[in-house]
């Protein structure tokens, strides 16, 4: 499995926002969102092919109680099954963070569910040459409402402008999901600029009663890899 990095921080995001965990990137991607703060998966996806014993030492050593297992996409990755069912063996709680375009019968405790919008289809990046294909993958509602209906799960959704909500609530619409299990996210890879669109992220989450969810990686450390 082409693992990106293993490392110990908090949980930056989502309802477990703050808790101490282990995050074990796995690095390719299906899609290539505009803005992905993590290109170094799906852009350009960097990494190691590491076999599965190596992976489940590196993050036992840690000793934490919980592993995010992310991406890039790692629903895409061949051993997935076998290790989210090794990391439950060692008793870990297992967060699984997923575009939801592709489903897999993992093993898990929160099926982290980031549903991508328009706003993430990159049309001018790369001369657009990645647009169609990202596009026509990247709402995928059978997959949504699958994985919705197997696990305890949050759809986060990152939101660039006012404007998103439109999609956003067409999309909650299209798969009945459970408004109190949806996170809004302002996009940004910096304190200034997630500060900036919270203004009217957070008007917009006490209005609608949505969950408004911190970046808090971004607020600590910034756009760093490994924290």
């Amino acid at each position: 499995m082409k693992i990106s990095e293993i490392f110990y921080s908090i949980q930056g995001e989502g309802m477990l926002a703050g808790v101490p965990s282990v995050f074990l990137r796995t690095s390719g991607c299906n899609l290539r969102c505009t803005w992905c703060d993590t290109p170094y998966t799906s852009w350009k996806p960097e990494g190691d092919d590491l076999p599965l014993g190596a992976i489940l030492a590196d993050v036992r050593k840690r000793w934490a109680k919980h592993v995010v297992v992310t991406g890039g996409e790692p629903m895409i990755q061949p051993d997935i099954v076998r290790l989210t069912q090794r990391l439950k063996d060692f008793g870990l709680h297992i967060t699984v963070e997923t575009a939801g375009t592709v489903y897999q019968a993992v093993t898990c405790d929160l099926m982290s569910i980031s549903p991508k919008l328009a706003n993430s289809t990159p049309t001018r990046r790369e001369g657009g040459k990645w647009a169609q294909q990202h596009d026509r993958l990247r709402y995928q509602p059978e997959v949504l409402k699958q994985l919705m209906a197997e696990f305890e799960y949050q759809l986060k959704f990152v939101v660039s402008e006012p404007e998103d909500m439109v999609e956003i609530e067409g999309i909650l619409r299209d798969v009945d999901a459970d408004r109190r299990r949806v996170v809004l996210m302002p996009e940004g890879t910096s304190p200034e600029a997630i500060y900036a669109k919270s203004q009217w992220l957070v008007e917009i989450c006490k209005r609608e009663r949505f969950r408004y969810g911190p970046r808090l990686h971004i607020d600590l450390f910034g756009n760093q890899r490994g924290v």
